[in-house]
């Protein structure tokens, strides 16, 4: 694929465990070959639908019912366009977004982008590990301390699975999925919301804009639904299949990610907008518009709903959504960490490292916090977030316009262009964000 463009050649691949361990080529079935793509767009869906992502939506819908739906979906609409981008990049230029930084900017340029890449990280993984430990406490009494230190297994785990093979590791987290879409799909049935309603919650209305504390909501749920880690995660868990370098194979191979992509991210879609349903449902129409914990969220299911087993179906989706979350955070991290810095360790040792930078800090922020405050934790995290987004977004716009980047695989005008308008709305709206935060916008 040659270095044309970049100021060094990748010299050093990431995930060297399972690179290229997925067999394409040797499917001549292009509908085997399709399904060898199966997976990767589902480990990047969770990264949508992770604990920071429920107390946003669980606020939206207790407050302002199924009106928030619409920017649901224009978040999922703009997270399908950023996904495709990261594919683009791994098919086309070989490399992750970690390593096309480090490729392309000069080498304090690269160090800054790695911080700032590990601090979005260790918010997401406090977000993720904060959720995992609240379902355990709700489920089983587990002290959220303890909770913390038992979602560092997932290490020992993701090592495990990975030994087996790369695929079971997919099947794992597709498994979980298919936990946190029943547990909502039988929440649905028992809150029976009014579907009419529903549907009309996915048309945009002006509400949104002209009502402060309904936009001070929309710009929460639209600026922390791209995670910064996902575009680093999907460039590299694209490196697992083995679609070969003609140009031919490298375009197949983008159109099954796409494909595997979008279908996840509109599962992901469905998921998100569950949560908000149940929450408008169970709580904006019985006048319980300000809830925002989890765990309150919670204990007022059974009362609201009429049934014993809706607080306990909630448990169990929060605890599989967050152990999902934090198997691919550690992903993400070790991509991260392989591709800024080139770091050449044993896979125990950099699983260790990435999750310990990660797992240190939510765990003293837990505790530092405690049971009462993780509500405004979530929504902490989801700002630093916000913050850090721009810095990988705008690269990968760039790097997958660049034609001396990309080749013959550059993004065409049209998408360069609606990709630059993302970037420049996600821009804004986070800058609105935070601006709203700095004045005592967060309460």
């Amino acid at each position: 694929m040659g270095v044309q463009g970049w100021r060094q050649s990748s010299e050093q691949i990431s995930l060297t465990e399972v690179f290229r361990s997925v067999e394409v080529r040797g499917h001549k079935n292009a509908f085997r070959r399709a399904l060898a793509f199966l997976g990767p767009g589902y480990m990047v869906a969770v990264g949508y639908m992770d604990p920071g992502n429920w107390a946003t939506s669980l606020a939206g819908g207790a407050s302002f019912g199924y009106t928030l739906l619409f920017v649901a979906l224009l978040s999922n609409l703009m997270a399908i366009v950023l996904q495709h981008l990261s594919i683009r990049l791994a098919v086309g230029s070989g490399r992750d977004l970690a390593q096309a930084c480090r490729d392309a900017f000069p080498r304090p340029v690269g160090l800054v982008l790695w911080a700032l890449a590990e601090i979005a990280i260790i918010a997401t993984d406090i977000a993720e590990v904060i959720g995992t430990a609240i379902g355990l406490n709700l489920i089983f009494g587990i002290p959220l301390e303890i909770g913390v230190l038992i979602t560092g297994l997932d290490v020992a785990l993701i090592l495990y699975l990975q030994r087996l093979g790369f695929r079971y590791l997919e099947a794992f987290v597709v498994g979980l999925l298919a936990v946190i879409a029943l547990c909502f799909a039988a929440q649905l049935v028992l809150a029976d919301p009014n579907w009419g309603d529903v549907v009309r919650g996915f048309a945009p209305t002006t509400d949104i804009v002209t009502n402060p504390d309904m936009l001070y909501l929309a710009l929460g749920i639209l600026g922390a639904t791209v995670m910064p880690h996902n575009l680093y995660l999907h460039s590299g868990i694209m490196q697992t299949r083995n679609f070969g370098d003609t140009l031919p194979e490298r375009r197949e191979a983008m159109r099954f990610a796409t494909i595997d992509s979008t279908v996840a991210l509109c599962f992901a879609l469905l998921i998100n907008a569950s949560i908000l349903i149940l929450a408008g449902a169970a709580f904006y129409t019985t006048g319980n518009s300000q809830v925002a914990e989890l765990g309150e969220a919670h204990s007022l299911l059974a009362p609201l709903l009429g049934a014993a087993i809706a607080p306990t179906l909630f448990g169990v989706a929060l605890i599989a959504c967050g152990l999902n979350s934090t198997i691919t955070a550690t992903l993400a991290g070790q991509i991260v960490m392989e591709g800024f810095l080139h770091i050449r360790l044993r896979p125990w040792i950099r699983r260790l490292l990435t999750r310990g930078i990660a797992i240190i800090p939510a765990g003293l922020v837990t505790i530092w916090f405690g049971a009462q405050g993780t509500g405004q934790l979530l929504i902490l995290t989801q700002v630093i977030l916000s913050l850090q987004l721009s810095f990988a977004v705008f690269p990968l716009v760039t790097f997958t316009a660049d034609r001396h980047k990309m080749g013959q695989l550059v993004a065409p005008r049209w998408l360069a262009g609606l990709s630059v308008l993302i970037a420049v709305v996600i821009a804004l709206l986070n800058i609105k964000l935070l601006y709203d935060v700095a004045l005592g916008g967060l309460t």
